[in-house]
Protein backbone atom coordinates (compact mmCIF):
# COMPACT_ATOMS: atom_id res chain seq x y z
CA UNK A 1 0.00 0.00 0.00
CA UNK A 2 1.33 3.30 -1.15
CA UNK A 3 0.97 6.35 0.96
CA UNK A 4 0.95 10.15 1.22
CA UNK A 5 0.62 11.71 4.93
CA UNK A 6 0.70 15.47 5.03
CA UNK A 7 1.14 15.06 8.57
CA UNK A 8 4.24 12.74 9.45
CA UNK A 9 3.07 13.37 13.52
CA UNK A 10 0.20 11.66 13.67
CA UNK A 11 1.94 8.61 11.14
CA UNK A 12 5.01 8.14 13.00
CA UNK A 13 5.63 4.07 12.42
CA UNK A 14 3.10 3.37 9.76
CA UNK A 15 4.54 2.01 6.54
CA UNK A 16 4.74 2.93 3.00
CA UNK A 17 4.90 6.19 4.01
CA UNK A 18 5.70 9.41 1.70
CA UNK A 19 5.80 12.50 3.39
CA UNK A 20 4.66 16.12 1.07
CA UNK A 21 4.35 19.22 3.18
CA UNK A 22 0.70 20.36 3.00
CA UNK A 23 1.94 24.05 1.10
CA UNK A 24 4.14 21.70 -1.56
CA UNK A 25 0.58 19.39 -2.49
CA UNK A 26 0.27 21.07 -6.52
CA UNK A 27 3.99 20.70 -6.57
CA UNK A 28 3.93 16.61 -5.85
CA UNK A 29 0.94 15.99 -7.77
CA UNK A 30 2.93 13.08 -9.08
CA UNK A 31 3.62 11.54 -5.52
CA UNK A 32 -0.08 11.68 -4.84
CA UNK A 33 -1.50 10.12 -7.62
CA UNK A 34 0.66 7.30 -7.21
CA UNK A 35 -0.75 6.96 -3.62
CA UNK A 36 -3.69 4.72 -2.43
CA UNK A 37 -4.65 7.21 0.26
CA UNK A 38 -3.38 10.61 1.76
CA UNK A 39 -3.65 10.96 5.72
CA UNK A 40 -4.41 13.51 7.07
CA UNK A 41 -4.78 16.45 4.70
CA UNK A 42 -5.16 20.13 6.47
CA UNK A 43 -8.99 21.29 6.01
CA UNK A 44 -8.26 23.63 3.02
CA UNK A 45 -6.49 20.49 0.82
CA UNK A 46 -9.72 18.47 0.79
CA UNK A 47 -12.00 19.82 -1.62
CA UNK A 48 -8.72 19.77 -4.03
CA UNK A 49 -7.60 16.12 -3.28
CA UNK A 50 -11.67 14.64 -2.73
CA UNK A 51 -12.96 16.41 -6.08
CA UNK A 52 -10.18 16.94 -8.08
CA UNK A 53 -7.14 14.66 -7.48
CA UNK A 54 -10.08 12.01 -6.53
CA UNK A 55 -7.97 10.81 -3.36
CA UNK A 56 -9.08 8.75 -1.09
CA UNK A 57 -8.53 10.32 2.31
CA UNK A 58 -8.01 9.84 6.03
CA UNK A 59 -9.63 11.24 8.01
CA UNK A 60 -12.53 10.93 6.64
CA UNK A 61 -13.67 14.52 4.73
CA UNK A 62 -16.57 14.35 7.42
CA UNK A 63 -14.33 14.22 10.43
CA UNK A 64 -11.80 16.99 8.48
CA UNK A 65 -14.61 19.38 7.74
CA UNK A 66 -17.32 19.15 10.41
CA UNK A 67 -14.37 18.93 13.11
CA UNK A 68 -12.53 22.27 11.76
CA UNK A 69 -14.36 24.62 14.16
CA UNK A 70 -16.96 24.96 17.43
CA UNK A 71 -19.75 26.12 15.10
CA UNK A 72 -19.25 23.30 12.68
CA UNK A 73 -18.93 20.48 15.31
CA UNK A 74 -22.32 21.82 17.03
CA UNK A 75 -24.49 22.22 13.85
CA UNK A 76 -23.59 18.72 12.77
CA UNK A 77 -24.65 17.61 16.66
CA UNK A 78 -27.11 19.51 16.33
CA UNK A 79 -28.73 17.83 13.24
CA UNK A 80 -28.35 14.13 14.82
CA UNK A 81 -28.39 14.44 18.64
CA UNK A 82 -29.44 17.88 19.53
CA UNK A 83 -31.00 16.28 22.83
CA UNK A 84 -26.97 15.44 23.51
CA UNK A 85 -26.10 19.10 22.90
CA UNK A 86 -25.85 21.60 25.70
CA UNK A 87 -28.01 24.82 25.11
CA UNK A 88 -26.01 26.49 22.77
CA UNK A 89 -26.42 29.82 20.48
CA UNK A 90 -23.68 31.08 17.32
CA UNK A 91 -23.98 34.72 16.62
CA UNK A 92 -22.54 36.86 14.99
CA UNK A 93 -21.32 39.90 16.86
CA UNK A 94 -23.58 42.85 17.22
CA UNK A 95 -25.34 44.71 19.82
CA UNK A 96 -28.86 43.15 19.37
CA UNK A 97 -26.73 39.92 19.99
CA UNK A 98 -24.75 41.05 22.69
CA UNK A 99 -28.46 41.90 24.73
CA UNK A 100 -29.95 38.07 23.33
CA UNK A 101 -26.72 36.61 25.44
CA UNK A 102 -27.27 38.42 28.55
CA UNK A 103 -31.27 38.30 28.08
CA UNK A 104 -31.11 33.87 27.48
CA UNK A 105 -28.06 32.84 29.69
CA UNK A 106 -28.10 34.15 33.34
CA UNK A 107 -24.20 34.46 34.87
CA UNK A 108 -22.36 32.72 34.60
CA UNK A 109 -22.24 31.09 31.05
CA UNK A 110 -19.32 29.80 28.77
CA UNK A 111 -18.12 31.61 25.80
CA UNK A 112 -15.17 30.19 23.60
CA UNK A 113 -13.09 31.22 20.43
CA UNK A 114 -14.33 29.26 17.82
CA UNK A 115 -11.13 27.81 16.68
CA UNK A 116 -9.28 26.52 19.60
CA UNK A 117 -7.98 23.33 22.02
CA UNK A 118 -6.68 22.37 25.07
CA UNK A 119 -8.90 24.21 26.82
CA UNK A 120 -7.35 27.45 25.57
CA UNK A 121 -10.43 30.05 24.47
CA UNK A 122 -12.32 28.96 26.54
CA UNK A 123 -13.94 31.31 29.33
CA UNK A 124 -16.31 31.69 31.88
CA UNK A 125 -18.45 34.41 31.99
CA UNK A 126 -19.17 36.01 35.50
CA UNK A 127 -20.41 39.41 34.57
CA UNK A 128 -21.12 41.72 31.82
CA UNK A 129 -17.22 43.38 31.36
CA UNK A 130 -15.91 39.73 30.56
CA UNK A 131 -18.77 39.57 27.85
CA UNK A 132 -17.87 42.62 26.57
CA UNK A 133 -14.39 42.16 26.38
CA UNK A 134 -14.57 38.68 24.95
CA UNK A 135 -16.80 40.16 22.19
CA UNK A 136 -14.12 42.71 21.25
CA UNK A 137 -11.97 40.08 20.20
CA UNK A 138 -14.22 37.62 18.72
CA UNK A 139 -16.46 38.48 14.98
CA UNK A 140 -18.54 35.21 15.94
CA UNK A 141 -20.23 35.04 19.84
CA UNK A 142 -20.13 30.50 20.71
CA UNK A 143 -22.02 30.56 23.86
CA UNK A 144 -23.08 27.94 25.94
CA UNK A 145 -24.77 27.07 29.42
CA UNK A 146 -22.57 26.78 32.02
CA UNK A 147 -22.70 23.13 33.45
CA UNK A 148 -21.25 22.70 37.07
CA UNK A 149 -18.84 19.59 36.72
CA UNK A 150 -15.72 18.51 38.29
CA UNK A 151 -14.76 16.14 35.08
CA UNK A 152 -15.68 15.34 31.32
CA UNK A 153 -15.15 12.13 29.47
CA UNK A 154 -12.96 12.02 26.34
CA UNK A 155 -14.04 8.98 24.00
CA UNK A 156 -11.62 8.08 20.72
CA UNK A 157 -12.77 6.53 17.69
CA UNK A 158 -10.80 5.30 15.42
CA UNK A 159 -12.53 3.93 12.18
CA UNK A 160 -15.55 2.10 13.20
CA UNK A 161 -14.31 1.25 16.90
CA UNK A 162 -13.47 3.04 20.08
CA UNK A 163 -10.01 2.88 21.08
CA UNK A 164 -9.85 4.34 24.46
CA UNK A 165 -12.09 5.95 26.67
CA UNK A 166 -11.14 8.15 30.02
CA UNK A 167 -11.96 10.85 32.38
CA UNK A 168 -10.42 14.47 32.97
CA UNK A 169 -10.94 14.93 36.46
CA UNK A 170 -10.27 18.37 37.48
CA UNK A 171 -8.38 18.61 40.52
CA UNK A 172 -7.31 22.28 40.57
CA UNK A 173 -10.64 24.35 41.17
CA UNK A 174 -11.05 25.23 37.43
CA UNK A 175 -14.06 24.95 35.19
CA UNK A 176 -11.70 23.29 32.47
CA UNK A 177 -11.15 19.67 32.29
CA UNK A 178 -8.26 19.39 30.02
CA UNK A 179 -4.99 17.43 30.37
CA UNK A 180 -3.00 20.27 29.23
CA UNK A 181 -4.58 22.29 31.89
CA UNK A 182 -3.81 20.24 34.66
CA UNK A 183 -6.49 17.43 34.78
CA UNK A 184 -5.88 13.87 35.55
CA UNK A 185 -6.37 11.23 33.80
CA UNK A 186 -8.56 8.00 35.46
CA UNK A 187 -9.71 4.74 33.20
CA UNK A 188 -12.29 4.02 35.74
CA UNK A 189 -16.03 3.64 35.70
CA UNK A 190 -16.72 4.19 31.94
CA UNK A 191 -20.38 4.41 31.09
CA UNK A 192 -21.25 1.86 28.33
CA UNK A 193 -23.87 4.29 27.54
CA UNK A 194 -21.87 7.02 27.09
CA UNK A 195 -19.30 5.01 24.58
CA UNK A 196 -22.54 3.58 22.94
CA UNK A 197 -23.70 7.05 22.12
CA UNK A 198 -20.36 8.11 20.73
CA UNK A 199 -20.14 5.45 18.24
CA UNK A 200 -23.89 5.81 17.14
CA UNK A 201 -23.08 9.89 16.78
CA UNK A 202 -19.64 9.13 15.12
CA UNK A 203 -21.19 6.44 12.35
CA UNK A 204 -24.41 9.00 11.67
CA UNK A 205 -21.85 11.78 10.70
CA UNK A 206 -19.13 9.66 8.93
CA UNK A 207 -16.47 10.17 11.35
CA UNK A 208 -14.07 8.19 11.62
CA UNK A 209 -11.01 9.73 13.44
CA UNK A 210 -11.90 11.86 16.41
CA UNK A 211 -11.72 12.80 20.39
CA UNK A 212 -15.57 13.33 21.35
CA UNK A 213 -15.49 15.48 24.87
CA UNK A 214 -18.58 14.66 26.60
CA UNK A 215 -20.13 15.16 29.91
CA UNK A 216 -22.86 14.25 32.16
CA UNK A 217 -25.41 16.36 34.34
CA UNK A 218 -28.89 15.95 35.37
CA UNK A 219 -28.68 12.37 34.28
CA UNK A 220 -27.87 12.96 31.19
CA UNK A 221 -24.77 12.71 28.48
CA UNK A 222 -23.83 16.25 26.95
CA UNK A 223 -21.30 16.69 23.95
CA UNK A 224 -19.14 19.78 24.58
CA UNK A 225 -17.24 18.86 21.15
CA UNK A 226 -14.87 16.33 19.65
CA UNK A 227 -11.52 17.10 18.02
CA UNK A 228 -10.56 15.73 14.85
CA UNK A 229 -6.14 15.79 16.04
CA UNK A 230 -7.01 14.86 19.65
CA UNK A 231 -4.13 14.27 22.23
CA UNK A 232 -2.01 11.57 23.04
CA UNK A 233 -1.87 11.22 26.69
CA UNK A 234 -4.55 8.53 27.37
CA UNK A 235 -3.12 6.12 24.89
CA UNK A 236 0.42 6.77 26.71
CA UNK A 237 -1.12 5.56 29.76
CA UNK A 238 -2.71 2.73 28.10
CA UNK A 239 0.23 1.72 25.28
CA UNK A 240 -2.47 1.65 22.70
CA UNK A 241 -0.75 2.67 19.30
CA UNK A 242 -3.06 4.98 17.50
CA UNK A 243 -0.98 4.59 14.41
CA UNK A 244 -1.16 0.42 14.54
CA UNK A 245 -5.39 1.46 14.85
CA UNK A 246 -5.18 3.90 11.52
CA UNK A 247 -3.13 1.17 9.36
CA UNK A 248 -5.24 -1.52 10.29
CA UNK A 249 -8.51 0.60 9.12
CA UNK A 250 -7.00 2.25 6.56
CA UNK A 251 -5.88 -1.29 4.73
CA UNK A 252 -8.86 -2.45 5.19
CA UNK A 253 -10.34 0.78 3.17
CA UNK A 254 -7.61 0.13 0.61
CA UNK A 255 -8.69 -3.05 -0.26
CA UNK A 256 -12.47 -2.65 -0.63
Amino acid sequence: MKIVTFNPFRTIGIPGIKYVKPEHMFKERAKIAEADICLFPENWQVNALVYGMKKSIFPSIQSIQLGFNKIEVTRALWSVCPEHVPKTVILGRNDDNINRVFAEFPFPFVAKEIRNSMGRGVFLIEDHQQFYQYAENNPYFYVQEYLPIDRDLRICVVGDEVIASYWRINERNSFRNNVAQGARISFEDIPEDAVTLVQQTAKQLGINHAGFDLISAGGKFYFLEFNTLFGNQGFQQLGVSVEQHIYKYISALVKE
